[in-house]
């Protein structure tokens, strides 16, 4: 092995320390990816990475910078702004990205996007035509 081989080897060491970290956060990441319709919550996701719900939060959010559930919120977030623009009424829009409940949708779709879903779907609706 050359010295430069050795050197970029040290350093590769240095970042990327923590591996199985990441493979875990990485992994939580997928699986909400493809389950965000379906009841994620913690305790799931620390079991399937066999890791400390706390640990795993922390990970999260050292990586990402949100926690798991503001990642899952705003993955279905963004998924029912594309399910109204296509025409979905609110409440259809609402129970098929998986929220249980369209008050909370409601207030969580405006907070992350500035607008009611009835004024989102209203202005796409119009700009389209």
């Amino acid at each position: 092995m050359t010295f430069y081989e050795q050197k970029l080897q040290d350093l590769k060491k240095s970042i990327y320390k923590n591996q199985a970290q990441l493979d875990a956060v990485i992994a939580v990441r997928n699986y909400i990816d493809n389950n965000w319709e379906s009841d994620v919550n913690l305790d799931l996701l620390s079991k399937i990475q066999c890791i400390s719900k706390f640990h795993l939060l922390r990970l999260f959010k050292k990586y990402y910078g949100i926690t798991p559930r503001q990642y899952l919120i705003d993955k279905r977030i963004e998924i029912s702004k594309k399910k109204l623009m296509s025409g979905m009424s609110v409440t259809e829009a609402c129970f098929s990205v998986g929220f249980e409940s369209l008050g909370s949708f409601s207030v969580l779709f405006k907070t992350k996007t500035g607008k009611s879903p009835a004024q989102f779907q209203k202005e796409q609706l119009s700009r389209s035509k």
